[in-house]
């Protein structure tokens, strides 16, 4: 079977296209991709090609390898997280005592904890 990266797919069309390592465009459709699978610019694949009306089709995909996301190199490596997560820890159980008598954070404090929360969620999520 071939093989090649996905040089444009469009996830509301349905559509792209995947570059052979031949050096050829194939046609990719979201019907012949795996249930559930996801693919973006860089994906390797490999594919079953079929003549369609305007030129070679992929059927049959099997995603091989899923590029590392931007988000993914950039992120803190896990030891540093481990310490970001335990400080976050100490400053929530602060904030939990204080919610527990009853006071919520004050502005300007609570938006620098939720930027916090955000940011540790994105680094693991990626």
């Amino acid at each position: 079977m071939p093989t090649g990266k996905v040089r444009y797919y469009d996830e509301a069309k349905g559509f792209g296209f995947i570059t052979a390592e031949d050096g050829q465009d194939v046609f990719l459709h979201a019907t012949a991709l795996p249930a559930g699978a996801v693919v973006k610019t860089g994906t390797r694949l490999e594919f079953g090609v079929a003549d369609g009306r305007k030129g070679p089709q992929a059927l049959s995909v099997r995603v091989i390898e899923a590029p590392v996301s931007l988000a993914k190199r950039n992120r803190a490596k896990a030891d540093d997280m481990a310490i970001i997560v335990e400080d976050l820890v100490k400053l929530l159980d602060g904030i939990g005592g204080d919610l527990r008598r009853g006071n919520y954070p004050q502005g300007a404090q609570a938006k620098k904890v939720a930027a916090i929360l955000r940011k540790v969620a994105d680094d693991l999520d990626a």
